[in-house]
């Protein structure tokens, strides 16, 4: 089970229901953080995660809502007795943002802290996953990052019971790539099928773009932002965030099973009017709220 914890869903300001944006994903042990907003240890130890168990940081962008609880975090790592390398992506050219963030208090850290910049594309493998970065449009470089597990191969169990394959014929099958059985000889695709990984898809601050449609395509969650109504689009456009709607249609023509609406402004201290707004378009639609948990 691929787990995703909501810890932060406000935009650029907190509210008293909302922190600043962050999310983990777990999998298998591994957890990978996307933002990370003031507040996000507290949030951490609210939801019961433990903060040593984090792989990686996927920072969207450079500001401050998204950046800002990196500080306190590796500290608290290092006080926790962290051995294990932490990788932080960020877009290219703003790893100095990031390091300054780590180096007002680097004699206490003895644990290495790898700072990345990022471009598009692959940017992460773990043991049987992948992180990707996409290019989205806001008002200074930013990415989004899609999390997708490696595609399996399943047997097909009544044509391999058919095949008479047993016991250890099914690991030397995946092994060779064919096997004999009976003097019949079987490959490797004659009895197995694949079974697509699974993919969480994330676009933060953004005016919604056909980059995003094609990064996302297919995936079974997309967490996209959605800072303003529609009555709001004039904002929206000044400031290159996205309304309700907007996220909807993205989500609508990417095909993907559910749409999260996060990075909420704190004028929408209620945000029904923005679910309704997103359901019209796209049905398969939340609002998350700080804590929320998703299962893959």
């Amino acid at each position: 089970m691929i787990r995703t914890i909501m810890l932060g869903t406000a935009g650029s300001a907190p509210t008293k229901e909302r922190h600043l944006p962050c999310f983990v994903i777990v999998d298998e042990g591994d957890m990978l953080m996307f933002d990370c907003g003031e507040g996000t240890q507290f949030q951490m130890l609210a939801y019961g995660l433990n903060a040593i168990k984090i792989r990686a940081i996927f920072i969207s962008h450079a500001h401050g809502d998204h950046t800002i609880g990196i500080a306190g975090l590796v500290r608290t790592m290092a006080l926790n007795s962290r051995k294990e390398p932490l990788y932080i992506f960020v877009p290219e050219g703003y790893e100095k943002i990031i390091n300054s963030l780590v180096v007002f208090d680097r004699a206490m850290i003895s644990y290495p802290i790898i700072i990345k910049g990022v471009k598009q594309g692959v940017v992460y493998r773990g043991k049987d996953y992948q992180v990707s970065a996409f290019r989205l449009n806001h008002t200074i470089p930013t990415y989004g990052y899609v999390f997708k597990e490696d595609d399996k191969v399943r047997f097909i169990p009544e044509k391999a019971k058919k095949a008479g394959l047993r016991g250890t014929m099914f690991s030397e099958l995946l092994k060779k790539g064919s096997i004999k059985v009976n003097s019949k000889t079987f490959k490797v695709e004659q009895l197995t099928k694949r079974q697509p990984g699974r993919m969480i898809a994330y676009a933060a601050d953004s005016r919604p773009a056909g980059a995003t449609v094609a990064a996302v395509s297919g995936a079974d969650i997309l967490i996209h932002e959605a800072s303003y109504s529609v009555a709001e689009k004039a904002l929206a456009v000044e400031r290159k965030h996205s309304t309700a709607g907007e996220a909807a249609e993205i989500a609508k023509r990417a095909k993907v099973g559910r749409l999260v609406l996060t990075h909420i402004s704190a004028r929408h201290r209620d945000a029904e009017a923005l679910l309704k707004e997103a359901r019209k378009v796209f049905k398969n639609t939340i609002v998350a709220k700080d804590g929320e948990e998703l299962l893959l």
